[in-house]
């Protein structure tokens, strides 16, 4: 037992601390979790116990701890904090990974540079506020960079943003990848009617499934602002004019639910949360996403994987995620429905541009976007960091 023991500590262990726990950002730690055990890491997670997050990383093998904490900074953090460097502390990590800006937030002000400390914001906080809040979450984390010792950024776009905010960062990119052993190309359409008969009896039987011969248009992701499904609703009437017959789901649940589904048009599917989504992308005949901000979004790249075209809106990432020669036709400003609406009607109207989108889209995240190359490079990064690592003094963090 103490040979067992001896032989864990010594170890690369891991501590990532993270909030929130769901979407994109859950889905990037367990997949660097399940990379990280594979390799002989020791990936602890400290995170709100009880959460999916919680529960995928303990039966991938990784060390859960519970660390309780509120999706925004409020008036417990002082608590947070204490208790992230409490549980620090015990893990003796070799690296810190604090992921989105409240655990970047707690996290270093719990490590303050003394451990290499690898912030990774999932887009940036002042993107999702406004006013006074988008003031002081700028004003954190140009503050906050001091000790980071690296800035890890999903897209070139996402790290761009922070410089031109005034971040002062040390910065590295590595891209968002999917698992395309899970997506498998289906862009020949080969899956689409099975995908539908199986949605249409899940929705016999109590669940949510889709009904009727038109083109069926599915937008994935968290039900709220940052996401833009109330764009889409604005966008979706002019779309179903020029497409009769054209039909909408929302998968997902969020905190905009019960709104949405008040604003929802006929035609539009509120599907609900969903544990596996790929039924809904090989059912589609065109997948959108119309944030208003993001790092490098998943569900496009699960979407092009699965062989369908998306349509996205303009913001960090996107054009990154696109094959090149796409974004013309497929990526649209944000907050702008005549522009959404126009094209998706342009996709659906086109069989041959769908199809061809389709095609280039599957290959292109199949060269780019594997998760094993992203996790592979995010360990490269920790081996690097410990390499030239040097604990920050007070003299150090005054600079």
């Amino acid at each position: 037992m103490l040979h067992r023991d001896r032989t864990e500590k010594s170890r690369l262990t891991v501590f990532h601390l993270v909030q929130p726990v769901d979407g994109g950002v859950a889905r990037v730690v367990n997949d660097l979790v399940r990379a990280q055990i594979r390799a002989g890491v020791r990936p602890v997670v400290a995170c709100p116990p009880g959460s999916p997050l919680a529960d995928e990383a303990a039966r991938a093998g990784a060390t859960v701890r519970p660390w309780t904490a509120e999706r925004s900074p409020g008036p417990s953090l002082a608590r947070e904090v204490l208790a992230a460097s409490r549980l620090i502390r015990e893990a003796r990590p070799h690296i810190v990974h604090a992921h989105s800006a409240k655990a970047g937030l707690a996290g270093r002000l719990a490590v303050r540079g003394r451990v290499p400390t690898v912030f990774q914001p999932h887009a940036w906080s002042f993107d999702a506020v406004q006013g006074r809040e988008a003031r002081l979450a700028l004003g954190w984390e140009r503050y906050g960079t001091r000790w980071s010792t690296r800035t890890l950024c999903v897209s070139d776009s996402e790290r761009r943003a922070g410089e031109a905010a005034g971040i002062r960062a040390r910065w590295s990119v590595v891209r968002n990848g999917i698992d395309l052993a899970r997506f498998a190309d289906d862009s020949g359409g080969g899956r689409r009617d099975g995908a539908r008969a199986a949605l249409a009896t899940a929705a016999a039987a109590g669940g949510a499934g889709v009904a009727g011969p038109g083109p069926l248009v599915v937008c994935v992701g968290r039900l709220c602002r940052q996401k833009g499904q109330d764009v889409l609703l604005a966008a979706w009437p002019a779309v179903t004019r020029a497409v009769p017959g054209a039909r909408l789901a929302l998968v997902g649940d969020g905190p905009d639910a019960p709104a949405l589904r008040a604003a929802a048009p006929p035609g539009v599917l509120l599907a609900g949360p969903c544990a596996d989504v790929r039924p809904w992308l090989y059912a589609a005949d065109a997948v959108v996403l119309p944030s208003r901000w993001e790092g490098l979004a998943l569900a496009p790249l699960e979407a092009m994987a699965c062989g369908r075209p998306v349509v996205l809106t303009d913001v960090s990432g996107a054009r990154e995620s696109l094959p090149p020669e796409d974004g013309p036709d497929l990526l649209v400003p944000p907050e702008d429905p005549p522009a959404l609406a126009a094209a998706l009607v342009r996709l659906l109207r086109d069989d041959r541009l769908r199809d061809r989108t389709a095609r280039r889209a599957a290959d292109h995240v199949r060269a780019s976007f594997d998760v094993r190359r992203t996790a592979g490079a995010v360990l490269g990064l920790y081996q690097e960091l410990l390499s030239t690592h040097r604990p920050m003094t007070r003299k150090h963090t005054e600079r």
